[in-house]
């Protein structure tokens, strides 16, 4: 869509008294609109190019030198900046692939074409050119990754536009990486290689959205993730339910009888050992009862009567390994629902870890209680002889595990961020211990022992990965005033 530049306009945004103006705001939308247009799906290396080409341009119009890290999949992009020799250094990561795109599920013909909406009378409708002369925060930029995370690169490159050089206290380096969607598999190589490069004394991590608040968010460490596919087998083949029902195992119960042994009715998880080694301790438990969720707004987002009991609160119930059910697969339902025993049933469960969590010891303290109920576990397609010599026989595979990172937050850069953010928008941030969700950056940490915190950009309600994905043009604003401030205030490391 075409922007038109108009006559500034300050606005303020948050409770900070910041304020950026009309005309850097339209640039970056301008900006952010051309960057959209390029489809960044993880597997099709062609419009991963054409990203990073943009990219080069972009941040060579910045003072920032840039070249491509070869890897063992899609390249990633380095860009760095000397500002003073003396200064210390920061690394930035931010990631330029983006979730693919079911365009018949989206509100606007073409989810790579940015469209600009407000709400109006519970609706939201486009924005006319003609209304751009008066941007309003609250409105949202609609298109794919543009909140996760074309929006947060935009905020930084502008930043580098406005901000007096004279006043940056650091050297700049960025990481963008081209497969975090995908789970960053070549990205754990790719830091060992190029480790002299990425040196730093600290890493910012610009991912993922602010609290439900509103508030100004640190988070300082992220849950990882491992997966496992289950397959529960009954007959060779489906069979007619009149013929053989009560006497064809079902594998649908098998798994359900399985799956239920594994959690309480509380939704704790019953499996020996699958959380040892944590321990809240006061002092923690306070931080995280620090943070304000709200359990009205959480419960009716989710519309639940109650939650799972694993920790006394929301944020407790992060600090803990999970164990989820991502879907279940076997037979028909619906309109094509029929009278059969299905020949097998699977299940593809997802478990986040903690920094306490062994991802090799959950895996065999799994296993061990699948073997404690009975079944049989291989790790290939069963043959006709495991089949009739076990009663209960399961598939059984993992994929590799993405770790999780913790950044003790009272260490240095804690401090200093915090700092930086009462200073920048003029309020205390809310400080995560361990956010739910995942950023496959734990190699860089755990190999060029960064102190590492995320500083997130986006609102909470941006429907990343998911049709209508949005940015509040607010929060647009906020990222290019706290990567000023990021930028600009001072620390020694």
């Amino acid at each position: 869509m075409r922007i038109i530049f108009f006559t500034l306009l300050s606005l303020s945004f948050f409770s900070s008294s910041a304020q950026i103006s009309n005309d850097r705001t339209l640039k970056a939308i301008a900006e952010l609109t051309e960057f959209i247009s390029l489809p960044n799906f993880g597997l099709n290396e062609d419009d991963i190019i054409k990203n990073i080409e943009w990219l080069e341009s972009a941040f060579s119009k910045r003072n920032f030198t840039s070249q491509r890290l070869e890897t063992d999949g899609n390249p990633l992009l380095f860009a760095e900046r000397h500002i003073n020799p003396n200064y210390p250094t920061l690394l930035f990561y931010m990631h330029l692939d983006g979730q693919a795109v079911d365009p018949g599920k989206w509100n606007q013909k073409n989810p790579y074409e940015a469209v600009i909406k407000k709400e109006l009378r519970g609706e939201w409708v486009r924005v006319e050119n003609a209304e751009m002369r008066n941007i309003d925060p609250d409105w949202r930029i609609y298109g794919r990754s543009v909140s996760d995370d074309k929006g947060p690169i935009i905020s930084f490159l502008n930043t580098m536009d406005h901000v007096n050089p004279s006043k940056l206290r650091y050297n700049i380096k960025v990481i963008l990486d081209a497969e975090e969607e995908l789970g960053s598999k070549p990205l754990a190589a790719a830091v060992v290689k190029y480790r002299d490069l990425l040196a730093a004394d600290a890493l910012i991590i610009n991912d993922g959205p602010v609290h439900t608040s509103g508030k100004p968010t640190l988070t300082f460490g992220c849950r990882g993730i491992m997966t496992v596919n289950m397959t529960v087998y009954g007959p060779a083949k489906p069979q007619h339910s009149g013929h053989y029902g009560n006497y064809a195992p079902n594998p649908i119960f098998n798994l359900a009888e399985l799956l239920a042994s594994m959690k309480d009715a509380e939704g704790k998880v019953i499996i020996d050992g699958y959380y040892d080694g944590i321990i809240l301790d006061q002092s923690t438990k306070k931080i995280l009862a620090s943070v304000p969720d709200n359990v009205n707004t959480i419960h009716g987002l989710l519309q639940i009567a109650q939650p799972e009991k694993v920790g006394q609160n929301y944020q407790e119930s992060l600090q803990y390994p999970s164990l989820n059910a991502r879907g279940i697969s076997s037979g028909w339902v619906g309109a094509q629902a029929r009278t059969i025993i299905p020949g097998n049933a699977t299940v593809a469960l997802d478990i986040r870890l903690v920094p306490e969590s062994d991802p090799d010891k959950l895996i065999a303290a799994v296993k061990s209680h699948i073997e404690g109920q009975g079944f049989h576990i291989v790790d290939h397609e069963p043959t006709k002889k495991e089949r009739m010599k076990y009663p209960k026989l399961l598939y059984f595979f993992n994929a590799s595990a993405t770790l999780p990172f913790r950044t003790d937050m009272n260490t240095n850069t804690g401090k200093w961020l915090e700092k930086m953010v009462i200073e920048t928008m003029k309020e205390e941030p809310v400080k995560i211990r361990i956010m739910g969700g995942t950023v496959p950056i734990a190699a860089f940490i755990n190999e060029l022992k960064l102190p590492a915190v995320i500083v997130p950009m986006v609102n909470s309600d941006n429907n990343q990965h998911s049709p209508n994905e949005n940015i509040r043009i607010g929060h647009l604003q906020y990222g290019m005033k706290m990567f000023e401030g990021i930028l600009t205030t001072p620390n020694r490391f």
